[in-house]
């Protein structure tokens, strides 16, 4: 019996005349991410999208999970596909989902006929293939209010599909379509979930961590890509920036007022992220803060360190508390990975007392009583970039 995927496309049915050139970077995105399970044709008609397998023994259930988490997809259905005569409809329905049938107690039948030389209309094909499924399942009733199973047949141009329930979609915008933005990315439960967030809205995400050897393990370095390669089974490919930062460390504990180090080191990642994500064409930078989570998260922190740089910063948590983060954290499978106990270098010489409303003329006073510049260009030419498959 030969199967199928449909897609339903979620916010790109909203786009005017560029709708075209959303939906060909969603089929590109979709035939990326099934590249390696075999061959198979992807394509667009009547406002749905098919992903129709080539070759035999692919693995359509790998393909169903792999592209229910492709963003730009608001719900998937996998499908039989039959001929467009009324008998073959029948026979192939009870074939096809003998198993799911025999399982339920209730049941409706619905249809649409986009082909409108079919023979029959929708209320007839309903009546008709509702009451033969009862013939041949005795233990089914039916309820078309609240229904165990609802079985769908869909009359379109090339063929008729049978199928009972659609998979929810990841939603949002096709990756690629708002265009490249830098996440900085440390250990933790936030950065993840904020850098899944923007990728959601259809942005290409790049990353970078800093690391602090010896005072940074290369344990916590492992996480922070274990951490990329699950984020990016949602983002696709990534670049990951590993940024020697020990030094640039060293000399904030040495050199500036302990009050004020988090602050300062905030503000020397984001110029460093910005040099990279200029290198690396991309438009903002992207952070996990949540407004007032910790002491570098207060509103007065957060201005002084956005006139770090002068890309825009994207903050997706910020008015999220921390259980809505972590909700998400788990659906996208990186919260255990995030609470591993691997200090990264935020939590490196972190002070006593950090000072939660510092004043910007201040913190720059500080920064000045040290020439941090040749730093900073040390920093940015000594990073590492790595290739972040899908895990």
């Amino acid at each position: 019996m030969k199967e199928l995927i449909l897609i339903k496309n979620g916010e790109i049915a909203l786009k005017g005349l560029n709708r075209t050139t959303f939906e060909d970077v969603l089929l590109k995105n979709i035939r990326r991410k099934l590249a390696d399970l075999g061959k198979f044709r992807c394509y667009k008609a009547q406002s749905t999208m098919y992903i129709e397998p080539q070759e035999d023994g692919i693995d359509l259930d790998e393909a169903v999970d792999r592209v229910r988490k492709v963003f730009g997809i608001a719900a998937l259905t996998r499908a039989c596909i039959v001929e467009k005569d009324f008998e073959d409809i029948k026979a192939k329905t009870v074939e096809y989902l003998k198993e799911t049938l025999s399982e339920a107690s209730t049941f409706k039948v619905e249809a649409k006929r986009s082909d409108k030389t079919f023979p029959m209309n929708t209320p007839q094909i309903c009546t008709e293939l509702g009451g033969y499924l009862l013939e041949q399942f005795p233990g089914l009733t039916v309820d078309v209010h609240n229904p165990q199973v609802t079985v769908m047949v869909e009359i379109r141009d090339f063929a008729a599909y049978i199928h009972a329930g659609q998979i929810e979609g990841a939603g949002g915008m096709p990756v690629s379509t708002s265009g490249r933005a830098m996440l900085l990315v440390s250990g933790g439960i936030d950065s993840p979930v904020a850098g899944y967030m923007m990728a959601k809205r259809g942005m290409e995400v790049l990353a970078v961590h800093f690391v602090s050897p010896p005072y940074t393990s290369e344990r916590a370095k492992l996480k922070v890509i274990t951490l990329c390669e699950k984020t990016s089974a949602y983002c696709g490919r990534m670049q990951l920036f590993i940024v020697p930062f020990t030094k640039m460390q060293e000399a904030i504990r040495d050199n500036c007022p302990e009050e004020l180090f988090t602050v300062i080191m905030r503000r020397m990642m984001m110029k460093i992220a910005e040099k990279l994500a200029q290198r690396s064409d991309c438009a903002a930078l992207i952070t996990g803060e949540s407004l007032a989570q910790v002491a570098s998260q207060t509103v007065q922190a957060i201005a002084c360190t956005d006139v770090a740089c002068q890309m825009p910063v994207l903050r997706p948590l910020i008015g999220m508390d921390k259980e809505e983060i972590i909700r998400i954290a788990r659906k996208i499978d990186t919260f255990e990975t995030s609470i591993l106990p691997y200090e990264d270098c935020c939590t490196v010489f972190t002070p006593k007392h950090p000072r939660t409303r510092p004043k910007l003329a201040m913190v720059e006073e500080a920064e000045a009583a040290f020439d941090f510049a040749p730093m900073l260009e040390e920093a940015v030419e000594g990073a590492e970039r790595l290739r972040i498959d899908p895990q």
